[in-house]
């Protein structure tokens, strides 16, 4: 059987569960030089903390993450160094799954997810603006304003004078002059930060951020990403512009549209450099300069002992004791051999065979290509 890995002291991830004094180190710790930021929390926003569905859902997830030594070095290294950490390999081998593991680890909060398309800009993930919806207020505000002092105005009529001259229409409301008239609506309803935005700001411990499938992005994401992972923050053209006028602007999160955190001069600093998890499927190469930037990780397929630790893990099932769970677990290996599969179709299958699914020894070939089809290569 391979063995746990041995606690290095310099881990502040194990993958063995919530750990308050690894925290601790986390955030005290000494960064490198060119990696120590300046932002300043609010101290009026409070970031979700480790409890409500969020965070469940993200600890059910991590906890399941069954480590291997070089593993766990990579993802120190990453910490350690504050870089972003790219992960790579073939999909089911558990690369989103360690980032839920990461924050779950170390009592970060949920993670912070983005999942990439080939339509995602940057912008998306730093903050969203619905300017069509404020330039619909804005009509709506103008409607409601009173007409005038004698009500709306009089459609243009002639006068019946010698000069037969057509009188002057009515004059319509000035806004400047109804004393009614509100302010124009704040840009703060309109303006939400994305889950990297909101990765960046300012706290006190990082946050855990997924990049979902960046090989999936446009040729110039990963590019348009570096000075974001440089800076360690970025500007809001949108609230830069008022700056003079309302230099510090309140607006959501990607956690809570309705929270209310001050960004003051339309810039977002981060004090502690996010945890950011790219994921890759391998789809295409990144250029250079994005991956001198990334630590970076390959996750191979598991093999049988790392199997064996993953469903005693997940599921309480000793497999190693012999018998029909061991056997499927040889089945899921003897099948990855003609095509891609993954780890959760195993779970999924000794999950069957403990509700007492596909009992009769004669479905046993038919529970196999069920529950166990090839993402890649055959299908039977």
């Amino acid at each position: 059987m391979e063995a746990e890995a041995v606690v290095k002291d310099w881990w502040l991830y194990h993958g063995t569960g919530e750990g308050a004094d690894r925290r601790a180190r986390l955030e005290t710790g000494s960064p490198p030089p060119w990696r120590d930021f300046t932002g300043s929390p609010d101290p009026g926003y409070a970031p979700p903390g480790c409890e409500g569905p969020a965070w469940e859902r993200t600890r059910r997830r991590g906890e399941g993450y069954v480590p291997d030594e070089q593993e766990t070095d990579v993802v120190n290294t990453a910490l350690h160094l504050r870089r972003p950490l790219l992960i790579t390999g073939k999909p089911g081998v558990g690369k989103s799954t360690l980032a839920y593991s990461i924050a779950s680890d170390l009592g970060l909060g949920p993670v912070l997810h983005w999942p990439i398309t080939s339509r995602t800009v940057l912008r998306d993930g730093l903050y969203l603006y619905d300017a069509i919806g404020r330039l619909q207020e804005a009509g709506l505000e103008q409607l409601r304003r009173p007409a005038g002092p004698t009500g709306p105005a009089a459609p243009a009529t002639a006068t019946a004078g010698a000069a037969g001259t057509a009188a002057e229409p009515a004059a319509g409301p000035d806004p400047e002059a109804d004393p009614e008239a509100g302010p124009a609506p704040s840009i703060s309803r309109y303006l939400r930060l994305g889950p990297l935005g909101t990765a960046l700001l300012p706290q006190d411990r990082p946050r855990v951020l997924l990049v979902d499938e960046i090989d999936k992005s446009d040729i110039d994401l990963p590019g348009d990403l570096l000075t974001v992972f440089e800076d360690g923050g970025f500007v809001v053209p949108e609230l830069a512009r008022l700056a003079k006028e309302d230099p510090t602007v309140a607006i959501g999160t990607d956690d809570d549209p309705d929270a209310s955190v001050r960004i003051p001069q339309g810039r977002v600093q981060c004090r502690y450099f996010p945890v950011v998890v790219l994921t890759s499927n391998g789809e295409r190469d990144f250029p250079p300069a994005f991956l001198r930037r990334c630590v970076r990780l390959h996750l191979e397929p598991p093999g049988p002992e790392k199997l064996a630790r993953i469903v005693r893990r997940r599921l309480g099932v000793d497999v190693e004791a012999g018998g029909e769970y061991l056997e499927l677990v040889q089945d899921f290996i003897d099948r990855s051999g003609d095509g891609d599969l993954a780890t959760d179709q195993l779970l999924n299958a000794i999950q069957l065979r403990l509700a007492g699914a596909w009992s009769a020894p004669a479905d046993r070939d038919r529970f196999l290509k069920t529950v166990m089809q090839h993402l890649t290569g055959p299908t039977a």
